[in-house]
C-alpha cells in the first residue's frame, strides 16, 4: 500500500509539470497583457494627472519647479474662482451638452430605424453621405453658420449652441443606431406587426426597451463629445451661453498662459464630466458591445 501511494505521487507530479508549460505560457501572456494595459493606462492617464497636479501649485512653481514635490496650494482655484462665474459656465455646459444629446436621439431613433428595417437603394449611400460630414473641416462652414446665427439671433445663445452640436453629433448617433438596431432580430418586430402594433408601438414597447443598452451608451458618447467640444463654443459664444471650454480658453491672454490657473479651471472643467463617465462606464462598455455575442 505504502509503495502504491509513493507511485501515485511520483507519477502526479510529472503529470502536472507536464501540463504546466502551456499553463506557464498562458499566465505569461497574461500577466504581459496587463502590463501593458496598465503601462497605456498610465502614460493616457498622466498629462490629467500632470495637470490636477499643476493646480495646486503657485505660478512661480508650475513654471520653474516641474518635481513632484512642493508645497500645494489652492491659490491657483481660489482665483480662478473669483475671476468667472464657474458655476453658470458648468450650468451651460450640462443644458447644452444634455439637450443636444436629447435632440440628437429623438431625431435619430426613428432616422435609424427606417434605414435599419426599411432599406431603400439610397439607404447605404445616405449613411455614407452622413458620415463623410465628420471629414469637413469645422471652419469650412464657420462663416455660413455664424451668419444664419446672427440673422437669426442665435449667437451666444444656449439653443444655438443646443443645435450646432445637435447637428454635429447627428451622423455618428445615426450610425451607432443604426448598428444597435441592425441587429436586433426582425422575427420580434414582425411579431408585433402580427399582433397589431403600428411604427410608433414597434419603436415604443419593442425596439426602444430591446435596444436600451445601445442607446444608454450613444447618449452618453454624445454628451462627452457635445461636453469637450471647443471650436463651436469659442466662435459661437461670448459670455451668456458659454460653457466650460470656453471658460478654460479665458485664462489664456496676449500675456501669456498662466499654467497653474488654466490647470486650475481645466481641472474644474473636465471633473464633472470625468465623474459621470466613471459612473457610467458599465453601461458604456454594455451598450458599445451589444449585438457583438448572440
Amino acid at each position: 500500500m505504502t509503495t502504491t501511494a509513493g507511485t501515485t505521487t511520483a507519477t502526479a507530479a510529472p503529470a502536472a509539470a507536464g501540463i504546466s508549460p502551456a499553463a506557464r505560457a498562458q499566465r505569461r501572456r497574461k500577466v504581459a497583457m496587463a502590463i501593458l494595459g496598465w503601462g497605456v493606462a498610465l502614460i493616457i492617464f498622466f498629462p490629467i494627472f500632470w495637470m490636477i497636479l499643476t493646480g495646486f501649485k503657485t505660478e512661480a512653481d508650475a513654471i520653474a519647479d516641474p518635481s513632484l514635490i512642493f508645497s500645494p496650494t489652492l491659490e491657483s482655484y481660489t482665483e480662478v474662482q473669483s475671476r468667472a462665474d464657474y458655476s453658470k459656465f458648468a450650468w451651460n455646459s450640462v443644458v447644452v451638452s444634455f439637450g443636444s444629446t436629447l435632440l440628437a436621439l429623438l431625431i435619430a431613433i426613428p432616422s435609424a430605424y427606417s434605414m435599419a428595417f426599411l432599406p431603400t437603394r439610397r439607404t447605404r449611400g445616405t449613411l455614407l453621405w452622413m458620415l463623410s460630414t465628420k471629414m469637413l473641416p469645422s471652419v469650412g462652414v464657420l462663416v455660413p453658420i455664424y451668419l444664419l446665427f446672427r440673422d437669426f439671433g442665435l449667437l451666444d445663445t444656449r439653443t444655438g449652441l443646443t443645435i450646432v452640436y445637435t447637428l454635429m453629433n447627428l451622423p455618428i448617433v445615426v450610425w451607432m443606431l443604426y448598428t444597435f438596431f441592425k441587429d436586433l432580430p426582425r422575427d420580434i418586430l414582425e411579431a408585433g406587426r402580427m399582433d397589431g402594433a403600428g411604427t410608433l408601438q414597434e419603436i415604443w414597447y419593442l425596439l426602444l426597451p430591446l435596444t436600451l443598452p445601445g442607446i444608454a451608451s450613444t447618449g452618453l458618447l454624445s454628451v462627452i463629445l457635445s461636453w469637450n467640444e471647443a471650436f463651436w463654443s469659442l466662435n459661437l459664444t461670448t459670455s451668456q451661453a458659454a460653457p466650460l471650454t470656453a471658460y478654460i480658453a479665458s485664462f489664456s491672454s496676449p500675456e501669456g498662459l498662466f499654467w497653474a490657473k488654466l490647470s486650475a479651471a481645466s481641472t474644474m472643467a473636465i471633473a464633472p464630466i470625468l465623474i459621470f463617465g466613471w459612473l457610467t462606464q458599465k453601461q458604456m462598455v454594455r451598450g458599445l458591445t451589444f449585438g457583438a455575442v448572440k
